[in-house]
């Protein structure tokens, strides 16, 4: 199948470049000889009126043979002099050879495009959990649903994505649905840099946050004190509600809500407990089952709670009088023996402060041990209310991927769990404008990429060994076939996008090298003379074995261990 989905990617490309070429060299009235998909004997040939149309045995690469009388190739019949190639206006050859290039780095459109028409349903544009620290705070709730930003009306979270990342340092106001009242705040986008990998090719990309998630949390419970009403009742952290008294909850925000409207009432509450299961599949991995159970829960009265509570201070107010919170800061997992682990942290431990500074969300913790991963950090944590404390480091990570290109990073091996709630998606309201905004996007950020990691290959900054061939492609196309058709639709235009840029360099017999030709000639008023034409096509043909050269040994020394085995499989 490999070989199948290899031969589809190669030969669509192919056909898509040659057709470029072809079409112009038509309405501009070029005759064309010969339009072969493939090189090497011919399997497949169909006569035209005037042209010949094949497919090579070999499908690596394909051509669009035009009349030029300066090659002396075909015989050129006096009715067809001005139909040759080279007669036609230097900018109608420019378009002619352009063409190529061009329709593989426009083809890539249509591919993304028809991609992102599967984006039928979309995330709607509630807040589900806003993140500390960021611009949101303060000014945004969960559960808002937002109506608009800086007047544009809004109906999915992509959308107020895309216009927040353009207004990075820029105020704007954003109008709310909250619990069923309009609300209007103010806020300024933070200016965030996106790294875009691999680091080598330093690209860096300037967006605007705000700084919360739509999905809400699951209700899924963190109990940290033992002389808490809920851990009496016998919730323990971890657990699941699936329903108060008997009426189904899904989301933490719901939980809370009704938790805060409880004056003192007794309820049950179902849950689904996580129980770990020993040696699970031989050893293999670590399972857990989800076992059910029921728990009868009285909170204390707001006369009996330290603080009264309010709509602003829900949770706090759920916590003094339930004893029940989030787990989003609870430990899951600790890995035995990594550095959180020596420091003391233990799995149900719920962390309070880093660096001395109050936590309130993983995500926010995440990001503040990253930006200062090389550091010692000292972390505080609770342990069935009792205070505790360590000091750790993060884990550096060093490897190299399968193209030779070195990748270093932090990890905080410790991991949360606070699973997200089901979302409750929104019909895509303008499906094709989407698609083809998505498409043109995306197409421009592949662009982008290539163009970029192909200065970087020039200065040096970026290894010859990244440079791959066509076994390497082989592997991509295999298995982007085997995972589906979106990712084999995705991997065709990310190689259509290399192949029409590769082209576009000057060395000669690529269509760059032709257009370099065209104006050296726009400068001397005259074409270069058919001698120096061959002799530079000679030139780059050399150029560009070496390049294959390179390529193909890059690739096998990628693979060398698939390889010798494959060998040692056939020969024993």
């Amino acid at each position: 199948m490999d070989l199948l989905y290899f031969v589809l990617l190669i030969s669509i490309l192919i056909f898509v470049h040659e057709l470029g070429h072809f079409a112009f060299a038509k309405i501009f009235g070029v005759k064309v000889i010969t339009f072969s998909i493939g090189f090497g004997p011919k399997i497949v040939k169909l006569r035209g009126k005037e042209t010949e149309y094949c497919i090579g045995l070999f499908p690596l690469g394909g051509f669009v043979k035009m009349l030029e009388e300066a090659r002396g190739t075909e015989p050129v019949l006096p009715e067809d002099k001005k139909r040759t190639f080279e007669a036609q206006a230097l900018w109608k050859r420019i378009v002619i050879v352009l063409a190529g290039p061009a329709m593989n780095v426009l083809f890539p459109m249509v591919l993304y495009t028809s991609v992102y028409l599967e984006d039928r349903w979309l995330t709607p544009p509630t807040v589900g959990v806003v993140v500390p620290g960021k611009p949101a705070d303060g000014k945004l709730m969960a559960g808002d649903i937002i109506q608009s930003v800086d007047g544009r009306a809004v109906s999915s979270f992509p959308e107020v994505q895309r216009i927040v990342a353009s207004r990075a340092g820029v105020a704007i106001k954003i109008a709310v649905s909250r619990d069923g009242h309009p609300v209007e705040v103010t806020l300024t986008p933070a200016d965030e840099i996106e790294l875009v990998e691999p680091a080598e090719l330093e690209m860096v990309e300037h967006v605007g946050r705000i700084g919360f998630m739509p999905s809400f949390p699951a209700p899924v419970l963190g109990v940290p004190r033992t002389d808490s009403p809920a851990y009496r009742a016998g919730l323990r952290t971890f657990d699941k509600v699936t329903a108060i008294n008997g009426r189904k909850v899904e989301r933490f925000v719901d939980l809370v809500a009704t938790l805060a409207q409880n004056r003192g009432d007794t309820i049950a509450l179902s849950y689904l407990r996580p129980v770990p299961v020993p040696q699970a599949l031989g050893g293999l991995c670590d399972i857990a089952v989800m076992e059910p159970g029921v728990a009868t829960l009285t909170p204390l009265s707001r006369a009996e709670s330290r603080e009264p509570g309010d709509d602003t201070q829900r949770e706090r107010d759920v916590l003094l009088r339930t004893g029940i919170e989030s787990s989003d800061l609870f430990a899951a997992f600790v890995p035995e023996g990594s550095s959180e682990w020596k420091a003391g942290l233990r799995a149900g431990d719920r962390i309070t402060t880093l660096d001395g500074a109050p936590e309130r969300l993983w995500k926010s913790m995440n990001g503040e041990l990253m930006a200062g991963a090389s550091h010692m950090h000292a972390l505080e944590w609770t342990r069935a209310g009792e205070p505790m404390a360590g000091t750790f480091q993060l884990r550096k990570e060093q490897w190299d991927d399968e193209i030779g290109q070195h990748y270093e990073r932090y990890v905080f091996r410790t991991t949360h769990w606070t699973p997200n709630a089901p979302d409750v998606l929104v019909a895509n309201p303008s499906l094709y404008t989407h698609a083809v905004r998505g498409g043109i996007e995306e197409t421009v950020r592949v662009i982008k990429f290539i163009f970029v990691g192909l200065v970087r290959l020039v200065q040096g900054r970026v290894s010859i060994a990244t440079v791959s061939g066509p076994i390497t492609i082989y592997d991509v196309a295999g298995q982007a076939g085997a995972r589906g058709a979106t990712y084999f639709i995705w991997a065709m235009a990310l190689i259509s996008v290399n192949l029409g840029l590769v082209n576009l360099l000057p060395i000669p017999v690529l269509d760059g090298g032709h257009l370099f030709f065209f104006l050296v000639e726009a400068i001397r008023r005259r074409p270069l003379s058919l001698r120096a034409r061959e002799v530079a096509s000679l030139i780059g043909v050399s150029v560009l074995v070496v390049l294959m050269l390179i390529a193909f040994k890059n690739d096998v020394e990628r693979r060398w261990d698939v390889i010798r085995g494959e060998i040692h499989e056939i020969f024993g």
